[in-house]
């Protein structure tokens, strides 16, 4: 069964950046949906990989998973990954798993050994707005109220940097501790650091940057550290376990080389004791779904991401939608990543042009 197709569908999320969907078309056979990361300013860079990447596979035969990555790795890349190459790669890795399942009449998660538990945990993120600690307080409440039991969190302000003023710090702190009153002991809360702390700042607070410096941190604190969205691939994962520099690795399906190297990530994680928390900055369809389906089938899974601010555009463009009861999905059981995408529906909302951001200039720095 050969490729004959790769069609890219960038879509307008209706948030702070567009969605990248790819549909790989086979000869005679069913057809296969992916999902690449994307960030803003940087998702017509992504679209180009797989454009070029597209062309050497068409002709392949789709059932060659592996060596499709490995190729365009090896061949195509010059091993020269980063972050647009291995989200094209992801994209197009999880189509072809689609057409897989679809071929056999089962979900992806039976072809990866079978699933190790019925539903999958998630937690919320993309509930607030950076604002005040009260305002943080209430948004979380309204969330919980969704029936969420974890509640992910960027509780900083100002951009991102490595040294942030005491304020800064001060107002971190009283924002999660009016998070913690307003949703009481039993709601897991993760705190979202996004790789821009120095040790100096992060021990104080609550901790993570780069593998050494995020390893020296774990030797000081009491709570899980957790690391890995930004990590491509098992290669560069695997410092992360040799320093014991976390607890807890999230990588994301949709940029770190697609469904098997997520699942390969969680067999290295396995030994080192270290468990499993996919990152999941995606569309609450393809990408979620291809996170549920490894999800599914490693059994050092912990719990997932879950942008409820997507959630309206989803319900709109995917069939099923997924739906979260009391923090929880039910594993997928139709054929392949288990939903389809309307077509129609993504040519009717297109990608925007986003305006220029504000980002900093000498002027704004601090502190």
């Amino acid at each position: 069964m050969r490729v004959k197709g790769v069609t890219p569908f960038l879509v307008d999320l209706g948030g702070g950046k567009n969605l990248l969907f790819v549909k790989v078309e086979t000869e005679g056979g069913p057809h296969g949906w992916g999902e690449c990361y994307t960030q803003a300013d940087r998702d017509a860079s992504i679209v180009a990989h797989v454009e070029a990447l597209a062309r050497y596979l068409v002709g392949r035969e789709a059932a060659h998973i592996t060596h499709f990555v490995h190729m365009a790795y090896h061949d195509f890349a010059a091993k020269r990954g980063a972050m647009d190459f291995w989200s094209a790669v992801s994209g197009l890795e999880q189509a072809l798993w689609d057409i897989a399942g679809k071929r056999h009449g089962v979900p992806v998660h039976e072809l990866l050994g079978g699933a190790c538990r019925e539903r999958i945990r998630v937690y919320a993120n993309g509930w607030y707005g950076h604002g005040t600690p009260a305002e943080y307080a209430a948004q979380a409440r309204d969330t919980v109220g969704r029936g969420f039991t974890a509640l992910k969190f960027d509780p900083f302000p100002g951009p991102w940097r490595t040294h942030i003023s005491l304020e800064a710090e001060e107002q971190a702190v009283a924002t999660v501790a009016a998070v913690r009153e307003a949703v009481g002991p039993r709601i897991d809360l993760l705190i979202e650091v996004h790789r821009r702390l120095a040790p100096m700042h992060a021990v104080r607070i609550a901790r993570a940057t780069n593998l050494e410096a995020l390893a020296e941190c774990r030797g000081q604190i009491n709570i899980p550290i957790v690391t890995g969205e930004e990590l491509y691939t098992r290669a560069e994962f695997r410092r992360a376990f040799e320093l014991r520099a976390a607890d807890i690795v999230n990588p994301d399906v949709c940029n770190c080389g697609g469904i098997m190297e997520l699942r390969a990530i969680a067999q290295m994680a396995e030994p080192s004791l270290v468990t499993v928390s996919p990152h999941n900055y995606n569309s609450t369809t393809v990408g979620l779904a291809a996170t549920l389906q490894v999800s599914a089938a490693i059994p050092n899974f912990l719990i997932t991401e879950y942008f409820v601010n997507f959630e309206a555009r989803g319900r709109e463009i995917a069939r099923p939608a997924f739906e979260v009861r009391n923090g929880y999905i039910a594993v997928p059981e139709r054929p392949g990543l288990g939903l389809e995408l309307d077509e129609d529906a993504l040519r009717r909302f297109p990608a925007r042009q986003f305006p220029p951001r504000g980002l900093s200039t000498p002027a704004t720095e601090g502190p």
